[in-house]
């Protein structure tokens, strides 16, 4: 019987004339990345749905957001410092959430950020009852947390992609917030009479819609993202012999220490920041732009959904295109696109206009290209131990860069001209583009920094 078998055994593997062969049996293919990927489908799946509700929870008050401040101040001046304080507000609330992230994994951080977004959107409407101007900016600042969850999904997308799918999996959950988004401006019209049959201000309706679709959007994290993605990808790291690096507390400003020195990360940070301060300066002011030329109320909502259509719809082109070209390229891209926008948006009548629509639907997919961009060469250049803390502190610069910008943007508009604001974004666009062709670093389709880079100092 032995000798029998002893010539398939050979086949298998050596054996010495003369003695017995060992029978080697080929081990299974570890679970391991079969798991992974099954991991990642429902990541994916669970932070789209969450996506397409805090969306709407979002965008429905960013149409009206504007004109909300410039009631409850009475002064058109003041009538950016709503979206300002919103911006603002989704940087701060980046360094709480980048602290839990790390310490107790992506759900809860994406939780805290649409619980305070809730308690600002009553906030808002409360604003619009009593006339508070105080409390408008509060809770602007709360109602940022909605910016803050929606911007940190795209990181919980790319816990558990493969290096050359990241930036194609963080596009889609991105894209996913096309249909909360394009579907919010449009409820501006229909929420009159809900807020008349509630007995609120015309100007606070949308943000009756907003807090539906933020409690349903924290459902939907609580329950669908689990396991969590963080977690999970530091679990998997270990099953496969990877060293993850210890969990660190999540601080931004060890984020930067670590990000900065490298010059992949550097870009994608700046990618972030300059490409978020040119979209959200010409995005606040258009809608007072068009009041101003006396648009009606669902124009404005209409051509704000275009410019969300812009943002977020393309978007898995966008990750093809980073995944198949490097993320220099594409925040190039971005930054020509940018460009182009702003010069439409400088000659564009006061009022609804042909130029406004192209220009602000352009504006929105060149920032898709420089967040798609920029937050994957971000994510790929940084150890796995350090990502919360530094997409916590990229958040956090793209919050600064952008309130600054929204805060500065009512001034110029206030003091001189609409023209005059998309003019000078249009400096910040064309300084994106000079970035990425004088960095250097790992070329390749996928810029991929899980190579090594430059340690941090």
């Amino acid at each position: 019987m032995l000798r029998a078998r002893a010539p398939a055994a050979r086949r298998r593997g050596s054996a010495v004339p003369g003695i017995l062969p060992v029978v080697t049996t080929p081990p299974a293919p570890p679970p391991v990345a079969t798991e992974r990927a099954t991991l990642q489908r429902h990541v994916v799946r669970s932070l789209v749905a969450s996506q397409m509700l805090g969306g709407v929870g979002l965008s429905a008050g960013v149409a009206v957001g504007a004109l909300l401040a410039e009631e409850v101040s009475g002064s058109a001046k003041y009538a950016g410092l709503g979206g300002t304080f919103q911006v603002l507000g989704a940087a701060v609330i980046a360094v709480p959430m980048a602290r839990v992230m790390a310490a107790r994994g992506r759900r809860p951080g994406l939780v805290l950020g649409y619980a305070l977004a809730a308690v600002g959107a009553v906030g808002l409407v409360t604003a619009g009852i009593v006339g508070s101007f105080a409390l408008l900016l509060v809770s602007s600042l709360l109602f940022g947390g909605a910016t803050a969850s929606n911007s940190q999904s795209r990181y919980a997308a790319a816990d558990l992609a493969l290096p050359n799918r990241r930036a194609r999996d963080l596009s889609i959950v991105v894209w996913a917030t096309t249909v909360g988004s394009v579907l919010g401006p449009n409820l501006v019209g229909p929420s009159a009479p809900v807020a008349e049959t509630l007995g609120l201000p015309r100007l606070t309706g949308p943000f009756v819609f907003s807090l539906v679709g933020l409690l349903l959007a924290i459902g939907v994290i609580a329950v669908r993202l689990r396991p969590d993605p963080l977690a999970e990808a530091r679990r998997l790291a270990l099953d496969e012999g990877a060293d993850p690096g210890e969990p660190t507390h999540g601080s931004v400003t060890r984020g930067l220490r670590v990000a900065l020195p490298r010059p992949m990360a550097r870009l994608g940070i700046i990618t972030l920041a300059l490409g978020h301060a040119v979209m959200v300066s010409v995005m606040v002011m258009t809608p007072l732009h068009m009041a101003h030329g006396h648009a009606e109320l669902t124009v404005i909502g209409f051509v704000i959904s275009i410019h969300i259509l812009g943002m977020f719809a393309f978007s898995p082109l966008t990750g093809m295109a980073v995944d198949r070209f490097g993320g220099r390229a594409v925040a190039l891209l971005g930054a020509g696109i940018l460009a182009a926008a702003t010069l439409l948006a400088a000659a564009s009548p006061t009022g609804e206009s042909g130029t406004l629509v192209a220009g602000l639907f352009l504006l929105g997919l060149g920032w898709s290209c420089t967040l798609v961009a920029g937050s994957t060469l971000l994510t790929a250049a940084v150890p796995a131990a350090e990502r919360p803390g530094a997409q916590g502190a990229a958040d956090l610069l793209m919050g600064l860069a952008a309130g600054g910008g929204g805060a500065v943007a009512g001034v110029i508009v206030d003091k001189v001209s609409f023209h005059a604001l998309s003019l000078t974004s249009l400096a910040f666009a064309l300084a994106i583009g000079v970035m990425a062709l004088g960095t250097r670093g790992p070329a390749g389709p996928t810029d991929r920094a899980d190579e090594k880079q430059p340690a941090a100092a």
